[in-house]
């Protein structure tokens, strides 16, 4: 039997990961035609990446939909040929929805909300237009983690983004396949794919606390380098 490579030794640690959140969380079923938010981000990337191979397997057998959010109100630099390419390369449709927000309708809500609300309703419309009954975001387990410490500073409540997410009011499932994926394996995977970074010159990017609670979560797992499993426990 020929070795593994290392490249293909973290395609399969990754996607050993993809396969038991599947399984242990339920989050995709025969039949599913499922909506990808392609952002250009690496995390987006290797989500279609890893979903597009996965869906060639017969179990479970689903099918998948890309789709990329353009904020007009935002400078964007993004290719949009090789986003397209990203989809195509696995015989994904590729969809481009453009769509705005206007941050002074709600000054009680930070741009980065009202932004992120404005994409994820595109992303209902978009899949409900298209017959998906399930959106598949790219949160992987660092950001999940980060939020249940940004949710715990901030709002005095011991909550994050779970891995499988019904909308009743929208008929429609939020899935994150990537939750038990770690960020540093997504970088190292990135590199090896070659994923072209896409440029976006947001102004609200500094106003977000996340950064910091990535540096925290550094802090905490080398005070401890199982914080990340008790945490997610």
């Amino acid at each position: 039997m020929a070795k593994l490579t290392e490249d293909e030794r973290l395609f399969r640690k990754i996607e050993d990961k993809i396969k038991r959140a599947i399984f242990d969380y339920g989050l995709i079923n025969d039949g599913d035609r499922i909506l990808v938010g392609l952002s250009g981000g690496k995390d987006s990337l290797a989500l279609v990446d890893l979903l597009g191979r996965r869906s060639k397997i017969y179990c479970p057998r689903f099918e998948v939909v890309v789709a990329h959010i353009v904020m007009t109100n935002i400078p964007y630099c993004s290719d949009r040929e090789y986003l397209r390419s990203c989809a195509e390369e696995h015989d994904l449709p590729f969809i481009v929805h453009e769509t705005s927000f206007d941050p002074s309708t709600d000054t009680r809500k930070s741009p980065c909300f009202l932004c992120s609300w404005t994409r994820r309703k595109a992303l209902f419309e978009i899949a409900k237009a298209h017959k998906c009954n399930k959106i598949a975001l790219g949160h992987h387990q660092d950001d999940i983690l980060e939020t249940l410490l940004m949710n715990l500073t901030h709002q005095g409540a011991f909550g994050t983004m779970p891995p499988r997410l019904k909308m009743d009011k929208f008929d429609m499932e939020i899935i994150r396949p990537m939750c038990l994926v770690h960020e540093a394996d997504l970088m190292e995977l990135a590199q090896v794919r070659g994923y072209r970074k896409q440029v976006k010159n947001c102004p609200y990017e500094s106003q977000s606390s996340r950064s910091t609670m990535k540096g925290i979560l550094k802090q905490l797992e080398e005070m401890n380098p199982e914080a990340r499993y008790s945490l997610w426990g």
